[in-house]
């Protein structure tokens, strides 16, 4: 009797393994979804356009893109639905002119670029979003879905490549997948903190059933079992890929998860504010984030009164000449200070990991990410309040319980004193003579006078962007545009492109050096075909000057650091621009030619002014490494 019973158990586990085993493979095959969901192969609509219907219901305006066969049916969806697709001599610059645009508009940057090396050439620029937390959204093109890993055209594991760079990756692997992948994307990219995602679209969910359908067809099936297995496959897998690919689906926005510091938190940081006499906030890109908009931070902060520097993005936040904007002496300052707030800042080598501050002083960090709020803060500092939480939102609710406290104002003209002076000396040392050519700090003094108010400035290159760094002034917020924290060289077309885009009003400035310049001159064909007139200021000394300012007496050679004095103006004729050459006969004449070249630019025409300089000591002990 019991072995009568154990083998009825054994028998019965058995079934119940076989038949779940056989649930799980018709739920796999599709055949469970099947049955509930119809495939219309009549239909001529394509997976492209789930896409660009989705991107248009998050208020997209622009799709940067260096086009491919994987990609072209969502670059023309895209198109139908209004939204304006931009494409670019190189796939970096279509992530960074997505980059630019996110940082700007505030809403996801999309690049869309086709399978395998267009996919890898965009590496860099998407680990660059990374780092500057920028949401942006990485479209891939992907060989179909049954070829994957069988050698067909442009085919590499792309996800593995993208997973250490993005918040999110998915590949799509059927078409009634589109619409709620692109919505979770899109929503991630935005949340907490910010960064790029990539999905990648196999090529047989972009197209339409009736053109996918011919790749599926096996002209010799094997014959036999294995041929009616072979053939019933592949009909199944065509079949599941379209099941319900039509149906009626949300392509609206999902919430955004934004991290706030609590009232308890805000609360101690107002008495801590409020008994300090040396306060002061440096404040970092974060700061410039949704959903606080930038003038109401800017509100705020001239509320608390308390001195600021200002670093990455919110460079401009309070204008050119604002009384609590600080640009000189940081690390003394630091030294005094007896409360900082690290309002989106973070403790890595721009601030020395951390060293430059004293530690008698009160610190409060805040910051969406956790790992960089409390970077180094095992070694070099402490936070007094370290708070995970959005930096913008949190200095509207810190000058609400501040109103009627003011900073010691002795303690901001004290160190506005000190910018004073600092800039004085700069003046004198840019009516230096130099050896050749012309001083670089004067020539960047005559474009900061010029500059229009709603100028953009694009910072691109090393040397002589640093120096543009402590002598140009944004106008206001959100005008200044670098790579962040990356040190990316070539983000200049990109940047400018998605920048001109945003506010075509605007003068759009890149300040290249000779060097970054190289990375993306070509992009003067894309502002020509796409009317986007911007205005590069190259910096041309024939020579990576960062790298040969440490090189040449630590090692004593100048190998790789020489360039030469390339006819950098002649190239953007070429691709449709307008050029001038600025030599050291051109001296009395620099602000004509500018005059000039901003009238050629609001006419329509991409200017590039490819200036000879010659060399200073006055970045001298600037890091490169």
């Amino acid at each position: 009797m019991d072995i009568l019973l154990d083998a009825c158990t054994l028998l019965s586990c058995l079934v119940g393994l076989v038949f779940g085993g056989l649930l799980f493979a018709a739920y796999k095959l599709g055949l469970l979804y099947q049955l509930f969901h119809k495939t219309e192969t009549k239909s001529p609509r394509h997976g492209g356009e789930s896409v660009a219907e989705v991107l248009r219901a998050h208020g997209v305006k622009y799709v940067f893109t260096l086009v491919g066969g994987h990609i072209s049916p969502i670059l023309v969806a895209c198109e139908k639905l209004g939204i304006r697709i931009v494409d670019t001599r190189h796939e970096a610059t279509a992530v960074f002119a997505a980059d630019a645009v996110a940082r700007l508009s505030g809403t996801v940057g999309i690049a869309a670029v086709t399978a395998g090396p267009g996919l890898t050439n965009t590496v860099t620029a998407v680990k660059n979003a990374q780092m500057a937390e920028s949401p942006l959204l990485l479209i891939g093109g992907a060989a179909s879905t049954l070829l994957q890993g069988r050698g067909a055209l442009q085919d590499i594991d792309q996800m593995s490549l993208f997973k250490p760079l993005c918040k999110f990756c998915a590949s799509v692997r059927t078409i009634r997948e589109i619409v709620p992948t692109v919505r979770k994307a899109l929503a991630i990219a935005q949340s907490g903190t910010p960064g790029p995602v990539f999905i990648e679209f196999p090529i047989d969910t972009l197209y339409p059933f009736h053109l996918v359908s011919k790749e599926f067809g096996v002209k010799n099936p094997p014959k036999g079992l294995m041929g009616k297995v072979v053939t019933w496959y592949l009909q199944n897998h065509l079949i599941n890929l379209f099941a319900g690919a039509w149906e009626s689906r949300d392509v609206s926005p999902l919430p955004v998860n934004i991290p706030q510091a609590t009232d308890d938190q805000v609360q101690k940081c107002i008495e801590l504010v409020s008994r300090a006499k040396k306060p002061l906030i440096l404040l970092g890109s974060q700061a410039t984030l949704p959903p606080t908009p930038v003038d109401n931070i800017r509100k705020a902060l001239e509320s608390l009164g308390i001195p600021c520097f200002l670093g990455g993005m919110s460079r401009g936040m309070l204008g050119r000449d604002n009384p609590i904007h600080i640009r000189q002496n940081r690390r003394d300052a630091l030294k005094d200070a007896d409360l900082v707030l690290l309002a989106g800042t973070v403790c890595d080598f721009r601030l020395s990991y951390g060293r430059v501050l004293n530690r008698r002083s009160k610190i409060i960090a805040v910051n969406r990410d956790k790992t960089q709020l409390l970077k180094n803060s095992d070694m070099f500092w402490k936070p007094t309040v370290a708070i995970q939480g959005d930096a913008g939102s949190f200095l509207l609710r810190l000058s609400e319980g501040l109103k009627g406290h003011k900073c010691p104002e002795e303690w901001a003209q004290s160190l506005k004193a000190g910018d004073v002076t600092k800039e004085k000396a700069n003046m004198a040392k840019a009516d230096e003579k130099t050896d050749r050519h012309l001083n670089p700090l004067k020539v960047l003094h005559h474009v900061d006078e010029l500059m229009a108010e709603d100028s953009i400035i694009v910072a691109d290159g090393g040397d002589f962007v640093g120096s543009a760094a402590y002598i140009m002034r944004p106008r206001g917020p959100l005008r200044w545009l670098d790579p962040g924290a990356f040190g990316t060289l070539g983000v200049g077309g990109g940047f400018a492109l998605g920048a001109k885009l945003c506010r075509p009003e605007s003068e759009v400035w890149i300040i290249y050096g000779d060097g970054s310049l190289g990375y993306s001159v070509a992009e003067y064909d894309t502002f020509t075909r796409h009317k986007t007139p911007v205005i590069s200021l190259v910096g041309n000394d024939a020579c990576w000057s960062q790298i040969s300012r440490e090189q040449v007496p630590i090692l004593g050679s100048n190998v790789a650091c020489g360039l030469a004095f390339t006819d950098y103006h002649i190239v953007a004729d070429g691709y449709g621009g307008k050029g001038y050459l600025i030599g050291r006969d051109d001296e009395d004449r620099v602000d004509d030619i500018i005059k000039e070249a901003q009238r050629e630019a609001l006419a329509g025409k991409a200017i590039l002014l490819n200036v000879l300089i010659g060399k200073t000591n006055f970045r001298e002990g600037s890091i490169s490494v």
